[in-house]
């Protein structure tokens, strides 16, 4: 009878705190009151109280121990454990996928400097200045008509394949 009139009270106050809230403007504080001032008749209407109260003496008495105990402490020094394996064994794994994908490239060979750019050509090794261009005999290469291939042709995509084409020669493929 007694967790009833606490929780009934608490509700009130609740309530009325909210209702002065409402009266200067505040609503959205207001609202936030009231749904607080719910929760101690909810709990005791619903008897959740009981629930209440027994996980708060098994906290309070895990807490006591935890200071005393060597058990827990055990216990917490395991559970820390547990974590950093965790923890480790998920970074490991990360990391051989980033180096299982770096290293297979690297082991079929270095793979032709490519620029950033589309359609532009790298730089020879010897330049290293990202300004510089290709020299001027590559040029023309790139600039060569297609105008002799695309008559051979017969499937009537003979423009499209040669565009294809020329992507896949530069690439080096």
């Amino acid at each position: 009878m007694l967790t009833a009139a606490v929780a009934f009270a608490l509700t009130a106050a609740g309530v009325a705190v909210a209702g002065l809230r409402a009266h200067r403007r505040r609503f959205r504080s207001a609202t936030r009151w009231f749904a607080v001032a719910l929760l101690p008749a909810g709990l005791y209407l619903s008897g959740l109280f009981p629930v209440a109260r027994t996980i708060g003496g098994e906290l309070a008495d895990w807490a006591t121990d935890l200071v005393f105990s060597p058990r827990i402490w055990t216990g917490l020094a395991l559970l820390a454990v547990s974590a950093a394996l965790l923890v480790t064994t998920r970074l490991v794994a990360r990391r051989r996928a980033v180096g299982g994908a770096e290293s297979g490239p690297a082991a079929a060979g270095a793979a032709p400097a490519r620029s950033a750019v589309a359609g532009s050509r790298a730089a020879p090794a010897g330049l290293t200045n990202a300004g510089a261009t290709a020299p001027a005999a590559a040029a023309p290469k790139a600039a060569a008509p297609k105008s002799g291939r695309a008559g051979k042709r017969d499937d009537g995509l003979g423009d499209e394949f040669d565009d294809i084409e020329e992507i896949l020669r530069r690439r080096g493929i």
